[in-house]
């Protein structure tokens, strides 16, 4: 069986390799290197990987142990990009250790997690175990970005269960999450001098209309109306732009915002939500102009045709845990719904994490030890 050791080393060899995403990052180095560095992980293991080119910039790790023939296949997923470190830079690629907590950028999202797929194959191959089902490994690019690493992935690949590995207290099976959009909102007015009222649209008073309205609806409808699963639907600002100086009506201004999705709902409930706010800014500034783009949408998550796989990584929790397996949504979204929406029947689990997408994220060290048994036990079963 494995050492805490063991996991602590390999975890920390894989937060010290720079793999912030290049498309939210510009200039960043993407995730090339740190797959390089799983692929001769598994090269040595005598596991064949090989590399699906995306992009100039991006790439998936992928591969299969096969099976003898006639068994369920399982695909395996992590991704292996993280978000910039720009507010710990000295700090976020060194790996601590602080009690049960391994620190270290992408140390939960998502480094510790393919490092729980390695040990947990590792212990496959060493032990000589025969299955009859695949095992395919998926170590995408872009989760962080805009997932074009698992896009790719479905469309080449056959549909089988699937597990995506994401941080989650050990005992939380993920069967739903929600979508969301990156909106930008964009409000037309009339530059003109300071002193031209008559003439000047100020289109930075409009927007400011428009995101009262905004939190309006947070408040009356998301807040008072959360979904079972997935809790309340986010909604947050995340840029603001307009004006051209101090002495000048400015001529436009654009407010870029996340909003989600629930299941049963698409992007274009919350556009609708959207162009009714218009309709009562116009009722206030009959020369309001505004407009709604939409820069990306992703769909909710709800697990389907998962019950064989569920039974048996429930049980399989609670038998290494001693805690109850809980099914349970997310307000985030992930690339599980990519999987879902393409035929894999998905569910999402992991090892316990925090500040993810902050300075000194980390992950439970006692809790990714128990995942990998976790994995190595689900195979076994779902794969015989």
């Amino acid at each position: 069986m494995l050492i805490q050791n063991t996991i602590i080393d390999l975890v920390s060899e894989l937060i010290k390799i720079d793999s912030s995403n290049s498309w939210l990052i510009p200039g960043s180095p993407g995730e090339k290197n740190v797959q390089l560095s799983i692929q001769e992980y598994f090269r040595k293991l005598g596991i064949e990987t090989y590399f699906e080119e995306i992009d100039e910039r991006h790439s998936n790790l992928v591969g299969c142990i096969k099976g003898g023939g006639g068994g369920k296949s399982l695909t395996l997923y992590a991704h292996c990009d993280t978000v910039g470190y720009a507010l710990w830079k000295e700090r976020a690629l060194v790996p601590c250790i602080k009690g049960d907590h391994l620190i270290g950028l992408g140390a939960a999202d998502d480094k510790g997690h393919a490092a729980a797929i390695m040990l947990s194959l590792t212990e496959i191959i060493e032990s000589e175990i025969k299955l009859r089902g695949d095992i395919n490994i998926c170590l995408v690019s872009d989760e962080e970005g805009t997932s074009c690493g698992a896009m790719e992935y479905v469309k080449k690949h056959t549909p089988g269960a699937a597990l995506v590995l994401e941080s989650a207290p050990i005992n939380r099976i993920n069967i739903s999450h929600q979508g969301f959009g990156w909106l930008d909102i964009k409000v037309k007015g009339n530059a003109a001098h300071g002193s031209a009222s008559e003439a000047g649209i100020d289109a930075i008073i409009h927007m400011a209309e428009v995101i009262v309205r905004l939190q309006r609806n947070k408040r009356e409808l998301f807040e008072k109306n959360p979904h079972p699963l997935n809790g309340e639907t986010v909604f947050h600002t995340g840029t603001i732009a307009g004006g051209t100086d101090y002495a000048t009506y400015p001529d436009y201004c654009q407010l870029g915002i996340e909003i989600g999705i629930q299941p049963g709902e698409t992007i274009e409930n919350r556009i609708c939500e959207i162009e009714k706010i218009f309709k009562e800014v116009k009722q206030i500034y009959p020369g309001f102009e505004g407009s709604v783009d939409i820069r990306i949408a992703r769909n909710p998550f709800e697990a389907k045709g998962h019950d064989v796989l569920y039974e048996i990584l429930s049980v399989e929790i609670e038998k290494i845990t001693h805690k109850k397996a809980v099914a349970v949504g997310e307000n985030s979204w992930g690339d599980a719904q990519l999987f879902q929406d393409a035929g894999f029947p998905t569910l999402g689990v992991g090892a316990n994490g925090g500040n993810l997408h902050a300075p000194d994220e980390w992950i439970s060290i006692s809790e990714l030890e128990q995942l990998i048994q976790i994995l190595i036990s689900v195979i076994v079963k779902f794969c015989a």
